[in-house]
């Protein structure tokens, strides 16, 4: 069995290519292991004792078993879900593939999102309950409190009340949350609350400057908190056109290049993404074309909003503009109108949220989104018939 450690010697996120922007990491001896067997890397996710190879699967666009099963069979063992995905359907294509499966030999994560309106801790607990059922299930390895974007969300006593009892039930081994935005913030504030065991946060290579972020990944591994990475490809195209892909190996890649990753979720939905993302379970180093792709993906803004939230206050609306970003880039970088729209149906919005603004939009995206051009965009999607998207 071969270890391999990282330190500030030997540890570079991009190798040579310091323009990349981010300095290597000195890590604690003691929580900065890989393990390889048979090839495949591994790392522990913290302080839940778990190994679990680096690339793991997002389910949440999935909707073949057949992928399930490719993805299981390539030896991938951590499967990510949700209880709105597909409106429950996704949950319960997991649970229907896996229910003749050796339990063991599988982890499985699921998150539970409280409408704006908010759960009480039984709703809460009622909700989980739910997803149990579609998981055919006695308990799940990883429950989530989804989507927090502040420190009041993250510690939450009706949330985490829910969780508390929740995993003394044995219903979770472990509880984490989740943030798409804002995410300095949130670990920060899972770190602080002692509670938490695992965070799943957005992190790709357009992140490369956020040191607030880094600092806070950094705070979270010395405190053994579990590291899941998502939005790993930061919109998956550069253009509503899809015309400039971007290198989502390389992506993958860069993402697991940083030992504070334990492991990451890309989205999978095809058996050649399920083969190329596997590959990278073997092996994260970029060559030197992986590395030319990303430098040159940096000079667009792409469709990837970066959750830093420095658009707050600056629409006289107040629109949620992160909100609404994402929703664009589930349209058209991750082609899943149906997450897009119900997404954007949460906002209680009108169709053209923008009506009534005259000149050039007050709001300034730090990282060059024309905000205007995108929320009117993505805000018609509610006009959509349902049952015309997949």
């Amino acid at each position: 069995m071969e270890k391999t450690t990282f330190n500030r010697r030997n540890f570079l996120l991009l190798g040579a290519t310091a323009s990349l922007g981010l300095a290597a990491q000195a890590l604690p001896p003691h929580k900065n292991k890989e393990t390889k067997k048979k090839k495949i890397i591994y790392r522990t996710l913290g302080k839940t004792g778990i190994e679990v190879p680096i690339v793991s699967m997002g389910v949440m666009r999935a909707d073949n078993p057949a992928i399930l099963k490719a993805a299981y069979e390539s030896g991938i063992r951590h499967f990510d879900t949700a209880s709105g995905y597909q409106d429950g359907r996704n949950e319960e294509m997991v649970g229907q593939y896996f229910k003749d499966k050796p339990r063991e030999e599988i982890i499985i994560s699921t998150k539970i999102h409280p409408p704006k309106e908010g759960l009480s801790t039984d709703q809460f607990i009622e909700k989980f309950d739910q997803s149990l059922k579609r998981l055919q299930m006695n308990y799940v390895d990883i429950l989530y409190l989804h989507a927090a974007t502040d420190r009041a969300y993250t510690l939450d006593p009706r949330y985490t009340e829910a969780l508390r009892r929740i995993k003394e039930s044995g219903k979770a081994k472990f509880v984490g949350v989740t943030t798409h935005s804002n995410m300095a913030v949130v670990l920060n504030a899972a770190v602080d609350s002692k509670f938490y065991d695992v965070v799943l946060t957005s992190y790709n290579f357009r992140l490369k400057d956020d040191t607030e972020l880094q600092n806070a990944l950094q705070r979270a591994n010395d405190a053994g908190l579990g590291i899941v990475a998502m939005k790993n490809m930061a919109g998956g195209y550069l253009d509503k056109e899809k015309k400039k892909p971007v290198n989502c190996k390389a992506a993958l890649k860069w993402v697991l290049s940083n030992p504070l990753i334990h492991t990451a979720i890309p989205g999978l939905t095809n058996f050649e993404m399920v083969k190329e993302n596997w590959e990278v379970a073997q092996n994260h180093d970029l060559d030197e074309k992986e590395k030319g792709d990303l430098l040159l993906a940096m000079n667009e803004p792409g469709l990837y909003c970066h959750g830093c939230l420095k658009c707050s206050g600056q629409c006289p609306k107040n629109l949620p503009i992160p909100d609404l970003m994402r929703s664009y880039m589930y349209n058209y970088g991750y082609s899943y109108p149906a997450k897009a729209q119900s997404t954007v149906a949460q906002l209680n919005l009108s169709h053209n949220p923008c009506d009534g603004c005259v000149g050039d939009c007050s709001v300034e995206c730090p990282n060059g989104l024309n905000v205007r051009e995108r929320i009117t965009d993505i805000a018609r999607i509610k006009l959509v018939p349902t049952n015309f998207l997949v």
